[in-house]
């Protein structure tokens, strides 16, 4: 895999962009695997959340496929027709079109509750398991909080064993995530308290799959979005 040095550090477009160009020239053939988050961190000089931002990009394309603990591989040659959604900075100048990203998350991912629920096969349990041990860990720490936040909700889809949800939902996180990361890391992660409470509904979420109460996994999961709606809309 060719890396071109970045122009700006920590810019996750850059680096989507020189993979995407590698993918649709050839360079990165269906099929091949690319390097792992840590080494491709290294060979761009950014952290591992910018990387990962790049490869959630790509996978919204519709070019890679992301395998919990497997890595990415290549699916795609060319990006699949994409979703049209206003830019970042739009989203952030429109109150209104945040609020209608949040209420189909909002619907998407109650729903994909419910179903993980009904459907996590032992593996998918123990999973979730495992990220909310790590969430306990990283409380406080933003960038941290970040990523095993998103890893929660990519293994929750997973749980739910339906590609299409999955496919939908990407399509409006990818623009919604960018929109308020900033406002993210710092009310979200950084602030203890806020932490321990989000760790306190993942756990609950957990728990209501793990025991395949389909009801209380829905409830889990609404409560858990209006808390995160309440603190993103003091700020847009």
């Amino acid at each position: 895999m060719e890396v071109t040095p970045l122009t700006k550090r920590n810019h996750y477009e850059e680096i989507t962009e020189q993979l995407k160009r590698q993918i649709v020239e050839g360079k990165l053939k269906v099929g091949d695997k690319l390097p792992s988050t840590k080494e491709m961190s290294e060979r761009f000089g950014v952290g591992r959340s910018t990387t990962r931002e790049a490869l959630s990009a790509l996978k919204a394309m519709g070019l890679i496929e992301i395998r919990q603990g497997g890595g990415c591989t290549v699916i795609r040659s060319e990006p699949e027709a994409e979703i049209k959604l206003p830019g970042v900075e739009a989203l952030r100048m429109n109150r209104e079109t945040l609020l209608e990203l949040i209420e189909v998350r909002q619907s998407l991912e109650v729903s994909i509750a419910s179903l993980a629920a009904e459907k996590r096969t032992e593996e998918d349990a123990a999973a979730l398991k495992r990220i909310v041990k790590e969430m306990e860990q990283a409380v406080g720490n933003d960038l941290e909080g970040e990523r095993t936040d998103i890893e929660f909700h990519l293994a929750l889809v997973k749980a739910a064993h339906n590609s299409m949800l999955s496919k939908v939902l990407d399509s409006i996180m990818t623009p919604m995530e960018l929109a308020i990361r900033e406002v993210r890391r710092a009310e979200l992660y950084a602030n203890r308290t806020v932490a321990e409470r989000l760790l306190e509904e993942h756990s609950a979420i957990a728990e209501a799959v793990a025991a395949r109460d389909t009801a209380a996994a829905a409830d889990g999961m609404k409560r858990h979005l209006r808390h995160i709606e309440t603190i993103l809309l003091k700020y847009v």
